[in-house]
């Protein structure tokens, strides 16, 4: 007679695309959520401590005073062969845009650690080869959020794009992604894995709307917004750029509190959370 193996003596592990009958009682899940889910519950009192923000951009102003302390900054270059090299960044913001970006988390999630990830230069400039092998490099980082306010209108970029925001989906990196300000096919934004912001034209920046009507999931603060700017100064704004960062930051304050919230969940709490969403009671 052949002895049956106990649930818990299974070691092999579980097939992605099937479930053995004796092995369900090994992926029992207590429910990360509450019956109901408020603001209170999802992000009150947080600063988004211990969460560590990617600014995928132009570089981060060092020391900026609406910035603060970077954790980390790198760029991103190709070197003779076309091999992607992730190097010290000594130069920091080569346009202003990352350093932006920056001071918005900074300003809804003030304890986040925030690290930069250089993929464009002077002019907003930069190749999508260096878009795809800066996002390569913070998705193989694990960092818990990864805030892209820029895209790709190229095709030919767009199957890697998938296929590194899918990968984040499933390392747990939240990817925050700005749809593009003008009516075209751009990428990543328009993945179902991450996380695609519009603006809106209010002030407040921890108020966002579910969009019933994707491919954008949520709009945020995104007009005429105090940014901060190269110099260590500030400009006023406008664009989705702006408005994703914002979401990035209230992402940080949720995860600050709920640390092991998927990035499934987090998006799911963010719906539930959002302005416009009506619950019974």
């Amino acid at each position: 007679m052949t002895a049956v193996q106990e649930p818990d003596e299974l070691t092999e592990p579980l097939p992605a695309w099937s479930l053995p009958r004796e092995a369900a009682t090994r992926i029992t899940i207590a429910s990360a959520l509450p019956e109901s889910v408020d603001r209170d519950w999802a992000f009150a009192g947080s600063r988004g401590e211990g969460v560590r923000v990617c600014i995928l951009d132009s570089g981060v102003e060092r020391d900026h005073p609406l910035v603060g302390e970077l954790a980390g900054a790198v760029a991103i270059s190709l070197d003779e062969s076309g091999a992607p090299v992730a190097s010290p960044d000594d130069e920091g913001d080569r346009c202003g845009h990352g350093t932006a970006c920056a001071g918005i988390v900074r300003a809804v999630a003030p304890a986040a650690e925030i690290h930069s990830v250089r993929v464009l230069g002077a002019g907003f400039t930069g190749s999508g080869d260096t878009l795809l092998a800066g996002l390569r490099w913070a998705v193989e980082q694990r960092f818990d959020v990864i805030n892209m306010s820029l895209s790709t209108t190229k095709r030919q970029f767009s199957e890697v794009l998938h296929e590194l925001a899918d990968k984040a989906y499933f390392n747990r990196t939240v990817l925050v992604a700005s749809a593009h300000n003008m009516p075209v096919e751009s990428y990543p934004w328009r993945f179902s894995s991450v996380i695609s912001v519009g603006s809106h034209e209010e002030d407040d920046p921890l108020r966002y709307y579910a969009n019933p009507d994707p491919p954008v999931e949520f709009f945020a603060k995104g007009l005429d917004v105090d940014v901060a700017w190269l110099g260590g100064g500030s400009i006023r704004a406008t664009g989705n750029s702006f408005a994703t960062p914002c979401i990035s930051g209230i992402v940080a304050l949720i995860l600050g509190k709920h640390p092991h919230l998927t990035p499934f969940q987090l998006k799911t709490v963010l719906h539930l959370t959002a302005t416009n969403v009506q619950t019974d009671g």
